[in-house]
C-alpha cells in the first residue's frame, strides 16, 4: 500500500529507490539496492524475498523482464503484489497483480519504474514520470525525491502519509569511499514523511557530501580558524603565520567531532560548504 520510484542514473551508474506509504517504516521491507547490480521495490502485502532474490538474479545475468516473470511463476501470491525493478544497464520493468487494491498500477521506461496502489488516482504515477524527467541531471537521489514528492503533491497514498524512504548506492559512494552504499535515510513514523525525508537528506549532503571546489583561507579567516581550534580544546596554542602541520592536525580534529570528515581536505584547502557551516555553528 505504497508509491515508489525505481531508479537508475546513466552518467554515473548510479542506482536507488524512493518509497512512500500508510506504512509504518517502509524503508524497512520495499526497497533493496545493489551497485552495479539494480534496484528492487516490492510492495503491496510485499514479498521481502522479492529484493534479495531479485538482485541475486540479476547479478546471475537475469534481465528485469526474466526476474520479474520468474516472480510471477514462483509466486502464488503473486495476483495482490507489486514491485518495480531496474537494472545496471538501464533496463527495467513494473508489475501489478490483478488484485491489488484500487487505484494500482505502474510504468516502466529507460532507467526508471514507478508503481503504486491504494493511490488517490492514475494521476499520481503520470506526476512522478513527469518530475522525474524535469530532474535530469540533477544527482540520483534529488531527482528520486522530486519525483517522490511530485507523487505525494498528486495525492499519494489515499490512506494518508506515516513513512518514507530513500536508498541509494554508486561506485565509491559510500563513507570514505570504502564501499558502494551511498543513501540510507528513512522517516519511519512521521506527519509528512516525504518533508522529512528532503530534511534528512540536506543534512546528508552536509555532512557527507564531497568538496566540489576548494579555496585558500584568507588570513582573516585562518587567525579565526586558529581562535577556535584552541577554544574548541585542538589545541593549546597555534603559531601566525602561513599553514602548518600544527593546524592541520588540529583542524582534522575539528572536522571529526562536527561529523565534517567526508569534506576534509589537506593542505590548508577549505571547502566552501564546510566552512560557511562552521563560521555559521561557531559564529565568526
Amino acid at each position: 500500500m505504497t508509491f515508489s520510484i525505481v531508479g537508475r542514473d546513466a552518467a554515473t551508474g548510479d542506482i536507488g529507490v524512493a518509497v512512500a506509504s500508510k506504512f509504518l517504516a517502509v524503508g524497512a521491507l520495499v526497497p533493496f539496492v545493489r551497485a552495479g547490480v539494480g534496484a528492487v521495490a516490492t510492495q503491496s502485502y510485499v514479498n521481502p524475498n522479492f529484493g534479495p532474490d531479485g538482485l541475486r538474479l540479476l547479478a546471475g545475468g537475469l534481465s528485469p523482464q526474466q526476474v520479474s516473470a520468474r516472480f510471477q511463476a514462483d509466486d502464488s501470491g503473486i495476483a495482490q503484489r507489486q514491485f518495480g525493478i531496474v537494472g545496471a544497464g538501464g533496463q527495467s520493468v513494473t508489475f501489478t497483480g490483478p488484485q491489488c487494491h484500487a487505484w494500482a498500477g505502474g510504468m516502466a521506461g529507460a532507467d526508471v519504474a514507478i508503481q503504486g496502489n491504494i493511490l488517490t488516482g492514475p494521476e499520481v504515477v503520470p506526476a512522478m514520470h513527469a518530475a522525474w524527467n524535469a530532474a535530469e541531471g540533477q544527482p540520483l537521489p534529488r531527482r528520486l525525491l522530486a519525483a517522490l514528492r511530485a507523487g505525494d503533491r498528486a495525492g499519494g497514498d489515499k490512506r494518508g502519509r506515516q513513512s518514507a524512504a530513500l536508498l541509494c548506492a554508486g561506485p565509491g559512494r559510500g563513507y570514505g569511499g570504502l564501499t558502494d552504499d551511498w543513501v540510507n535515510l528513512r522517516a519511519d513514523d512521521h506527519a509528512e514523511p516525504c518533508a522529512e525525508l528532503e530534511r534528512l537528506l540536506d543534512t546528508f549532503d552536509l555532512l557527507c557530501g564531497r568538496p566540489a571546489q576548494t579555496r585558500e583561507l584568507t588570513a582573516g579567516e585562518l587567525s579565526w580558524l586558529r581562535a577556535l581550534l584552541i577554544w574548541r580544546g585542538h589545541a593549546s596554542s597555534l603559531p601566525d603565520g602561513p599553514w602548518d602541520a600544527a593546524t592541520e592536525a588540529a583542524a582534522w580534529a575539528l572536522y571529526g567531532t562536527e561529523n565534517l570528515e567526508e569534506r576534509w581536505v589537506e593542505g590548508g584547502h577549505f571547502d566552501p560548504v564546510a566552512l560557511d557551516y562552521l563560521r555559521g555553528h561557531f559564529g565568526g
